[in-house]
C-alpha cells in the first residue's frame, strides 16, 4: 500500500463513525497539510457511501489538525440518488471538530450527458527536470510534507518578493512512485506553496478558512501539473484559484480557497 493510502486509511468502527491517526510527514511547519486532512474524511466518505469519487467537495478548516494522533470521522448522508449522492463528514481530534466538509459523490467514468466539452487548455510550463525543486526556504519553514511529494516550480516562480503576479505553477507527484487518483487531487490542490509569495516573499504558513474543489476527471498516470493564482488580497485575507492538469494535458481538477495571509 502506498504512503497516501496508508497514512489516510479509517477503519470503521460503527455505523457512520471511522476512525483513523494523523501522520507528521505531511506537516507545513507544525500542522498537518489541510489536503492530507481532507483526504481522511474523503476514505470514510468513500466507505459509506455507494458512488465511487468525489465530484465536488466544500472543506471548512476550524482548527488545526494534532500530528501524530488518533483522529475521528463522522460521516451522515444527505441524499442518496441514482448519479449523485451528497454527504457530510466531520474530523475530530482531542475532542474538538477540526474539519467539516460536505460532498458529492459520483462517477467520473459515466458522462452526465452528450454536451460537447468545452475546457481549459493547460498553459505552457517548462519539464519537471527544468522546475526547481520545492523546499522549506521558499516559506521559511520545515516541510516535512516533502517527504512524501515531489514538488517541481517554474523557476520564474520560485523567487520570493521579486514578481509582481501572485502565482505559483509546476509539477507534483507522490515520491513512492504511487500514480494519482481523484482523491489525490484533493490533496495536491492544496500542497504547492502559497501564490502569494512571488509578490510578498517569505510568509510561512497561510492557513486555510475554506477550500472548494472540483473534481473534473480521473487523472492519467504520470506528473500533474498545477498553476495557482491570488487575485483578491485584502485585510490579510485572500482568495486563491487553483487548476490541475493530468499528464495528458487534460484538466482534471479547479479549486478556489479563502486563506489568512500572515506576513512573518
Amino acid at each position: 500500500m502506498s504512503d497516501y493510502l496508508r497514512e489516510t486509511s479509517v477503519e470503521r468502527v460503527a455505523e457512520h463513525l471511522y476512525r483513523g491517526r494523523v501522520a507528521s510527514q505531511w506537516n507545513i511547519a507544525d500542522n498537518p497539510n489541510g489536503g492530507y486532512l481532507l483526504s481522511i474524511a474523503i476514505q470514510a466518505l468513500q466507505q459509506t457511501l455507494e458512488h465511487p469519487e468525489p465530484l465536488s467537495v466544500t472543506a471548512h478548516y476550524l482548527r488545526p489538525g494534532i500530528p501524530d494522533t488518533d483522529c475521528e470521522v463522522t460521516t451522515e448522508v444527505l441524499r442518496k440518488g441514482r448519479t449523485i449522492s451528497t454527504a457530510r463528514a466531520t474530523l475530530s481530534q482531542a475532542g474538538k471538530e477540526r474539519l467539516e466538509l460536505i460532498c458529492a459523490f459520483g462517477d467520473l467514468s459515466v458522462p452526465a450527458s452528450e454536451v460537447p466539452p468545452l475546457t481549459m487548455p493547460q498553459p505552457a510550463m517548462p519539464p519537471p527536470d527544468e522546475c526547481l525543486q520545492r523546499s522549506g526556504d521558499l516559506q521559511g519553514i520545515n516541510l516535512a510534507i516533502d517527504q512524501r511529494l515531489d514538488v517541481r516550480l517554474h523557476p520564474e516562480q520560485a523567487q520570493p518578493g521579486k514578481a509582481e503576479q501572485a502565482e505559483v505553477s509546476g509539477w507534483i507527484r507522490f515520491l513512492d512512485g504511487t500514480e494519482p487518483s481523484p482523491q489525490s487531487l484533493l490533496l495536491f490542490v492544496d500542497s504547492f506553496p502559497p501564490s502569494v509569495i512571488p509578490v510578498m516573499g517569505v510568509v510561512g504558513w497561510v492557513p486555510t478558512i475554506e477550500l472548494t474543489v472540483h473534481i473534473r476527471k480521473r487523472p492519467a498516470p504520470g506528473w500533474v501539473m498545477g498553476q495557482f493564482r491570488t487575485d483578491d488580497l485584502a485585510d490579510g485575507r485572500g482568495i486563491e484559484s487553483s487548476c490541475l492538469w493530468d499528464s495528458e494535458g487534460s484538466l482534471v481538477a479547479q479549486g478556489r480557497q479563502l486563506c489568512l495571509v500572515l506576513p512573518r
